[in-house]
């Protein structure tokens, strides 16, 4: 009897272990339950996540207008009846009637066939033009953004002309193309942004009268060279929707295009190039659109003729207003661009009163001294229109 004293203490401890390990175990079991329903948990929202959401990319459709007009050939009979003073000179009453055409498109572009290198040098006549300042300020006026100087006559009063020239264009705030004042210059690809459609334009002529282009100053003026309007190309398309390129080439007073012309022209269309404004013949050559490889058209107009000259008779007087409609598809990453004729107004140089020079519609010259003008406007309508297709034509 002597350990029955530590018996019933001995009992209840080991009631109390037994109680503690049971509670214990069913703590841990409960615990392991409530962790693995956690993790089905964790599991279903990890599923419900990974669902795919397909992005779809914005469509959308935009369009510009373009126009364009041939060379502004002033002869000193066009400057002399443009003078107001001892050095000035006023050309914007010769462009008034034919305005609205450039003011009403979103860009427009012109062939700057003589240089401006202004009075400080002297002003002069064929063969080795230089004209006001002025000339420049008129075309502004009348809605011009861009001007080509890329011409055979680009180099006739040499380095201070185009240096003039430049500053003037700069002064005013007007784009040029075709030559410059530096490498730098030349490096900066010319474009205009419309309605979400950006232009690029390039320039190049087939030569310089023979002068000689200056050594290490070959930015002057860009030539005909295949090569480098292929890599000129290929920045522009890397950096704009629409290519422009100005061509100074041809057989002046002839109404079609050459064979050279038309190589020229499938090879521009080969490299991708969007539109071709050609100049130099002085007269109109018709418009085509040609097929370039990748399906689409590239359009050309061979010549778009005098559009202020002192020329007269034998179509030298008789010029044109291009007007173009482009529009541009975008759908996700293909993009696409159409280009359509939306009108051409053929235009004619007055010289009722010699010592004025009035470029009007030529529908309405009867009214200005021509009384050909309207047989004449429809010839040139059909001359200009004969080699496009109906859904060419933006009607």
């Amino acid at each position: 009897m002597k350990y029955s004293k530590y018996l019933l203490p001995i009992i209840i401890i080991l009631a109390l272990a037994s109680i503690f390990s049971l509670l214990t175990f069913n703590h841990y079991d409960g615990f392991m339950t409530s962790e693995g329903q956690d993790e089905v948990t964790a599991t279903d929202i990890k599923q419900h996540k990974s669902k795919e959401f397909v992005k779809t990319e914005k469509s959308f459709r935009t369009e510009a207008t373009i126009s364009a007009v041939g060379d502004l050939l002033i002869h000193s009979t066009v400057y002399d009846a443009a003078k107001t003073g001892e050095n000035s000179y006023n050309f914007n009453p010769m462009l008034e009637r034919v305005k609205t055409y450039l003011q009403e498109t979103d860009i427009s572009i012109a062939n700057q066939e003589t240089i401006i290198g202004g009075t400080e040098i002297g002003l002069s006549n064929y063969p080795s033009f230089n004209s006001p300042f002025e000339v420049a300020d008129a075309l502004q006026e009348a809605g011009v953004d861009i001007v080509s100087i890329a011409n055979n006559h680009t180099l006739d009063r040499g380095e201070k002309a185009i240096m003039n020239a430049i500053n003037h264009y700069e002064k005013i705030g007007m784009e040029y193309v075709g030559g410059y004042k530096s490498t730098e210059d030349k490096a900066r690809l010319r474009t205009i942004s419309q309605n979400g459609i950006e232009f690029s334009f390039l320039s190049y002529t087939y030569g310089t009268n023979g002068i000689p282009i200056p050594e290490g100053k070959e930015y002057f003026v860009n030539l005909i060279d295949r090569e480098a309007i292929k890599k000129d190309v290929e920045e522009a398309k890397q950096n704009s929707d629409v290519v422009v390129v100005a061509m100074h080439w041809g057989v002046e007073y002839i109404l079609y295009p050459n064979t050279e012309q038309e190589e020229l022209a499938e090879f521009l269309a080969e490299i991708g190039v969007d539109i071709v404004i050609g100049h130099h013949p002085h007269v109109l050559q018709p418009m085509k659109f040609i097929e370039r490889p990748d399906g689409s058209k590239m359009f050309v107009v061979y010549s778009l003729g005098n559009f202020l000259s002192g020329q007269k008779d034998d179509y030298k007087d008789i010029g044109g207003i291009l007007q173009l409609h482009v529009e541009k598809f975008v759908d996700g990453s293909e993009k696409k661009i159409e280009i359509k004729v939306d009108n051409f107004i053929p235009t004619y140089v007055s010289q009722v009163n010699p010592t004025k020079y009035h470029v009007v519609p030529l529908k309405d010259a009867a009214s200005f001294g021509f009384s050909q003008a309207e047989a004449k406007n429809e010839e040139m309508m059909n001359h200009m229109y004969q080699w496009l297709k109906d859904d060419e034509i933006n009607n």
